[in-house]
């Protein structure tokens, strides 16, 4: 745990008490603040009162001694409307902030060299965070890992020299955090989403632009210059005199880190130099995950990992769960988890990876449904399609693709295992990407893939990924 000391002898109110606002509350009260504890659910209250804390319907007691609100990030800061707890403190003149803006103020108070990484982007974030963490444990960092993904911040180990902390940040966290300031800054990219928290794409771009224009004097924002909103930051940035590191997986830079052919590459005044190879790791597949391994790669050669052990960490990575996720081979049929793939663009992502795919898709429907995807559909040999969306797939799909309505994933799998099989293609990739949510059929994308990853595990004859 990371004690907030900063709000020491003060009383904090919290609102939203899910997993980082619980974690929120302990790191308060271990820093020597008193907490008052809110919510609109009673059981998150309840819990909360089980740990010790106080609780309180927080539109009927004072603000006036509440030095701040630590918002959660699922409340809405603005968009469609401040939460009711936002009003309340802005009338009673408290900022609100949320954890990931305790843990900067913890870090410039106890340790302000210690290296911070941050990692936003509209895709990808997850994937370079992980990649990033793994990259600096493999060159021997005490590395943390939290934030959007996995452990909450502030239950992570305290900031010190010789530990890195590794932190993807959603829109949502970068609106909450007014002193972000990282020492390594990471943009991936930037494309519609989250329009109803954020009121415009524009306002949406420059939330996520604060998170590299915040990187400290001496640090490295690194911005993917493949998306004009992006492009356009990393030329604000340049020009506000920080560092800038430029990657692109879709053009040669004449300054920056680009992708040719499966190598990353350095170009800097008319050298160009070969930093790392990314063809044949399987974890590492596709335009999308070049873009990850590209960012990740400049990231940890700005912290001091040699290219020797940046290329063994790229070679080692194993992905992560249900993104692009080998599960497993039955002869030459490779099977492919990547049920995080809830809409037609993530789904974009895996089906361009692969030549010939048996492909598993549908769920709940997200507006556009698959139209979009046309240009992969040479790529598909047949499509099995679950859920409520299969028959809308279906008739988008038409006669350009052979599919069935499977309705189940457990019909799906055998099905497309057997025809995969039978194919007689050198490389068959049975692929479960479903361009859909999952809350139809399954509580989560995550229990959705990992019923996949056991039914594909349940072959007969099926081996793991070497």
């Amino acid at each position: 745990m990371i004690p907030v000391t900063s709000f020491a002898g003060k009383t904090v109110a919290v609102f939203g008490l899910g997993g980082s606002g619980l974690a929120c509350c302990h790191a308060l009260k271990a820093g020597g603040a008193d907490v008052i504890a809110g919510d609109d659910s009673a059981n998150n209250l309840a819990k909360a009162a089980q740990e010790g804390f106080t609780t309180a319907d927080l539109r009927k007691v004072s603000w006036a001694n509440f030095a701040c609100l630590v918002l959660a990030p699922g409340v809405p800061l603005t968009h469609p409307a401040p939460h009711w707890s936002v009003l309340l403190a802005r009338e009673a003149g408290c900022e609100v902030i949320g954890d990931i803006e305790l843990f900067c103020r913890e870090r410039r108070r106890h340790a302000p060299d210690a290296p911070f990484v941050a990692i936003t982007g509209t895709n990808g974030k997850s994937t370079t965070t992980a990649l990033i963490a793994h990259l600096m444990r493999v060159a021997g960092y005490d590395t943390q890992m939290g934030g959007n993904i996995g452990t909450a911040i502030l239950s992570l180990e305290p900031p010190r020299m010789g530990r890195v902390h590794v932190v993807e940040m959603s829109s949502y966290q970068i609106d909450l955090t007014p002193s972000l300031d990282p020492t390594v800054g990471i943009l991936l990219n930037v494309s519609e989403d989250h329009i109803d928290r954020h009121g415009t794409l524009d306002h949406y771009a420059a939330v996520k632009e604060r998170l590299v224009a915040g990187v400290r004097e001496q640090g490295s924002a690194i911005v993917g210059v493949d998306d004009i909103f992006s492009r356009n930051a990393a030329d604000r940035i340049e020009r506000s005199g920080k560092r800038v590191v430029r990657v692109s997986v879709r053009n040669p830079l004449a300054d920056g880190i680009y992708v040719e052919r499966e190598t990353i590459v350095r170009a800097s005044g008319g050298a160009r130099n070969e930093i790392a190879r990314i063809g044949g790791i399987g974890s590492l597949r596709g335009l999308h995950n070049a873009q990850n391994a590209a960012c990740a790669a400049a990231c940890a050669l700005a912290l001091g990992v040699s290219r020797e052990t940046l290329q063994n960490g790229l070679r080692s990575f194993p992905g992560l769960a249900h993104r692009m996720e080998q599960v497993g081979k039955l002869g030459n049929v490779l099977f492919v988890n990547d049920s995080k793939g809830t809409n037609a663009d993530a789904a974009a992502h895996a089906l361009s990876s692969f030549a010939n795919i048996f492909w598993i898709a549908g769920g709940k429907p997200k507006v556009g449904g698959i139209t979009s995807l046309v240009e992969f559909f040479p790529r598909i040999r047949k499509a099995y399609l679950i859920g409520e969306a299969a028959k809308e797939f279906a008739e988008t799909l038409g006669e350009r693709v052979p599919h069935e309505i499977s309705e189940t994933l457990d019909v799906a799998v055998a099905h497309s295992a057997k025809d995969a099989e039978a194919s007689g293609l050198h490389d068959p990739v049975v692929l479960l990407s479903p361009a859909c949510a999952s809350f139809d059929q399954y509580r989560n994308f995550e229990i959705r893939g990992a019923a996949f990853r056991d039914l594909v595990q349940a072959l007969p004859g099926i081996k793991p990924v070497v």
